[in-house]
This record gives C-alpha cells, sequence and structure tokens, in this order.
C-alpha cells in the first residue's frame, strides 16, 4: 500500500459532560479504554485510542466533559481539552441529540469556532430519538453556525452508523504513514487503564450516594505471584463519609467494586489478576498541586 493511499492523525473527541465520547472511544477500539459512568466529568485524562483501517488509522484523543472550571482538578481538566483542540488534526464535537440546546452547548461551539480547525459534528444518541425528523432542526442550527465537514447521526451504545463514521473521519485526515503499530489500542500505560477500569465501577457501584470526589491511582503491580498479577489500588476520597460510602455495609460494596473491576481487568490483560483495593482519605484533593501531580492529572 502507498502511503499517498493511506491518511492518519489525531482526531480531538470533545463535547459537554454525558455527551457520550468515552462510550464512543471504547466502541471504537473494542476495549474498555475510558471510563464511562452516566456522571458528568468522567474523563480526566487524555485517553488516546487507536483505530486502524484499511487505509486509514485514526488517533482518538479522549477529553473531559467541557464544564465551567471550579476546583483546580476542573482547571486542569479544562486544559486538557484547549489542548487537544489546538494539538489534533481535526475535531470531532459531540452533541447528546435527546435535549436540548443550552448554554453549554454554545461555549463548546464557541471552541470549535476559536480553534478554527477542521471539524465533524456527530449527533448521538440518536437511539433515544423515535422521529429521526426531530433532528432536522439540529443539523440546521448547526450547519449555519459552522462549516463542518461531516454532520453524521449516530448511536454511541448501540453502534448504529458507527462504520459510517470512521470512514468520514478518515478521509479529512493528512496523508501520512501509520503513527502506531496496527495492533495497537491506545498508548496509555497498563496503571492508568487499570485505575480507570475501577472508578468506573466506583460510579457505577455508588449511584448518586457519591458526589464526584473519587480519584484512583493504581499503586503496585507485583507479578511475582504464582497463579497472577498481584494490583494494588488507592482509592481518593475526601471525607470520612464518603469513605464509609464506598466500603458499604461489612466491606460489601468495596467487595463489589472490586469484583466488577477484575472481571474487566482481566479481560484486558487476558490473565488471572489479584485485585486489591484500599480507601484513603485526602482532604480537598482536588485543589491541592501535589495530590493531582501524583495522581497523574497533568498541569
Amino acid at each position: 500500500m502507498s502511503s499517498k493511499s493511506f491518511r492518519s492523525g489525531f482526531v480531538g473527541l470533545i463535547g459537554r459532560p454525558n455527551a457520550g465520547k468515552s462510550t464512543l472511544l471504547n466502541h471504537l477500539v473494542g476495549e474498555k479504554i475510558a471510563a464511562v459512568s452516566n456522571k458528568p466529568q468522567t474523563t480526566r485524562h487524555k485517553i488516546r485510542g487507536i483505530v486502524t483501517l484499511e487505509n486509514g488509522q485514526i488517533v482518538f484523543v479522549d477529553t473531559p466533559g467541557v464544564h465551567k472550571p471550579g476546583y483546580l482538578l476542573n482547571r486542569r481538566m479544562m486544559a486538557a481539552v484547549h489542548d487537544a483542540i489546538l494539538s489534533v488534526d481535526l475535531v470531532v464535537l459531540m452533541r447528546d441529540a435527546s435535549v436540548s440546546t443550552g448554554n453549554g452547548d454554545r461555549f463548546v461551539l464557541d471552541l470549535i469556532k476559536n480553534a478554527e480547525k477542521p471539524a465533524v459534528l456527530v449527533l448521538n444518541k440518536i437511539d433515544k430519538i423515535n422521529d429521526k425528523k426531530q433532528l432536522l432542526p439540529l443539523i440546521d442550527f448547526y450547519s449555519k453556525e459552522y462549516d463542518f465537514a461531516e454532520i453524521i447521526p449516530v448511536s454511541a451504545l448501540k453502534g448504529d452508523a458507527i462504520d459510517i463514521l470512521l470512514k468520514q473521519i478518515a478521509k479529512h485526515l493528512p496523508e501520512n504513514e501509520p503513527l502506531f503499530d496496527e495492533d495497537e489500542m491506545t498508548d496509555q500505560p497498563l496503571r492508568v487503564l487499570v485505575a480507570e477500569v475501577v472508578r468506573e465501577k466506583i460510579l457505577q457501584t455508588t449511584g448518586d450516594e457519591l458526589p464526584y470526589v473519587t480519584a484512583v491511582v493504581t499503586e503496585k503491580f507485583d507479578e511475582s505471584e504464582t497463579g497472577g498479577t498481584k494490583i494494588y489500588c488507592a482509592i481518593y476520597v475526601e471525607r470520612p463519609s464518603q469513605k464509609g460510602i464506598i466500603i458499604g455495609k461489612g466491606g460489601a460494596k468495596l467487595k463489589s467494586i472490586g469484583e466488577a473491576a477484575r472481571r474487566d481487568i482481566e479481560k484486558l490483560m487476558g490473565k488471572k489478576v489479584h485485585l486489591q483495593l484500599f480507601v484513603k482519605v485526602v482532604k480537598d484533593w482536588r485543589n491541592q498541586e501535589r495530590d493531582l501531580d501524583e495522581m497523574g492529572i497533568e498541569e
């Protein structure tokens, strides 16, 4: 295959919290590499998912949901969004098509306008819309606001129109050699992927009980154990009461989190693992430079 017929590049996934960016990324890559939750701001790191096609390679950069920065944590997350927009070849604006347009949607749109980058609009969650004609006013609104290279309705959850989306994205990337080996799915270290899985299970298991104040750090991999790898993860919260919520009565909730996470991690690694979870109370960690640095949540 000649290099001229091959296209590759970096594609930023931008959108409001809960637009479905991480769900799309996990579906495209075929592995769970980004935490998925119905709580906002689930993604804290820029996680790259790599999709290699016959005539192209798309390196997706997932970003935190665009929101008003309050804590230092949130300011770092928004800095990651701005950095991603500036550094990619193409921006994919993901929009939950099942909800009405709000100020947050206009703010995200302004980010795209200011960047003046080639962009594709993805109208997600069309599985929630019975009459697809309801999409027409939304398409009309965005078409008038910015010159999108493509506008593609999809369902990231169901996988509807994902093949079309990949082909259209690849078409707008520069002619280039592959950036990664074709069997690679992410450039993130295994420690980060493991922590993402654990945090996803915390969010799913605690539901609305726990405010959005948890972080997970993989502290140790011990492969000297016979019969599997031992992994130690620390779960950070801000108050003792939150620690109690995660542990649950008699440790039942923490056990449930651990079992669900271990199954996904074993699938990810392709071997048996022993997962040890510890809950640490660190007051106001979301505003502490040192704590955020240690958790790998970059400046």
